[in-house]
């Protein structure tokens, strides 16, 4: 009988944070990231398919799934970099290969740019970001009213209480509103994975609301075109053609890769690796056997 997946630890940055292990240790490692608002388990479809040829370590992300919540808030990107780096680190999992989803593909794409002898293949689904308008606007603003807008958006969260459903099928109903492309066994295992019960006997949402806020400033857009630039390891950027996402063969950003090519998938929105699932892991299987 093939067991599920098994719970780890590490510590990054002070935090404890939580990773699940498949098995297989004796494989090439295999890094699954998810995305913002999500957790390492809703990696299992794809971890079952590749973990009889890969070891698969799928991390929670600090503040989601069953890693510890910063006590400040800090969410930025540069330190969930840092997290990943702990990780490939402590574990000796390096030269890795990874597959990784919208903010896990942001943390992905700029740790391989950061040591790209370090990763041997990537996948990122929707992981570069804002679109290069959006990029735009935002440095169209001025540094204070980032600021302020920054200080007067933690002010409000945290006086935000995480939501509480009366039960798990409430929330798999506001799973299923938030992405009316899943069905309702892959809604269910996402929402029991993804909420933990209350002492009152509700449920509520396993990430910390103070990921919602965005830092008010990120490294210079010349600088993470320059790690894009850096990354010379085979890459594949995945992007769902019902999403809000920008595809990056369209808006110009694929000209900053040296070895990245795209693949859009029809009837597929920003969870593209669950709306088209079957497809995606052929795509992904024969671009990590090339």
């Amino acid at each position: 009988m093939i067991q599920g997946p098994t719970s780890h630890t590490f510590y990054s940055q002070r935090l404890k944070l939580h990773y699940v292990d498949w098995g297989n240790p004796t494989a090439p490692p295999l890094l699954l990231v998810h995305g913002g608002l999500d957790h390492c388990r809703s990696w299992d479809w794809i971890a079952e398919e590749f973990r009889r040829d890969w070891h698969v370590i799928a991390p929670d992300l600090r503040g989601h799934g069953d890693s510890e919540w910063s006590s400040d808030g800090e969410y930025s990107l540069r330190a969930c970099v840092y997290d990943l780096a702990q990780l490939i680190h402590q574990k000796n999992f390096g030269p890795v290969t990874i597959i990784s989803h919208s903010y896990g593909g942001n943390i992905s794409l700029r740790y391989t740019g950061l040591y790209p002898d370090n990763v041997k293949k990537l996948v990122a689904i929707e992981g570069l970001g804002p679109s290069p308008k959006i990029v735009r606007e935002r440095q169209d603003t001025p540094i204070e009213e980032k600021m302020r807008n920054w200080i007067d958006q933690k002010r409000s969260i945290s006086a935000r209480l995480p939501r509480r459903y009366e039960s798990v099928e409430a929330a798999i109903e506001r799973m299923r509103d938030a992405n009316k492309h899943l069905t309702e066994a892959q809604a269910r295992h996402l929402t029991v994975h993804g909420v933990s019960q209350n002492e009152d006997g509700t449920w509520s949402w396993k990430y910390d609301n103070y990921f919602r806020i965005r830092t008010p400033y990120d490294m210079q857009q010349s600088d993470l075109e320059r790690l894009w630039g850096r990354i010379n390891c085979p890459t594949l950027l995945c992007y769902g053609a019902d999403s809000w996402a920008s595809n990056p063969e369209k808006d110009g950003r694929l000209s900053h890769f040296n070895t990245a090519r795209v693949i859009e998938y029809e009837n597929a929105g920003h969870w593209l690796h669950h709306d088209q699932f079957d497809k995606f892991v052929a795509d992904t299987k024969a671009f990590l056997k090339d």
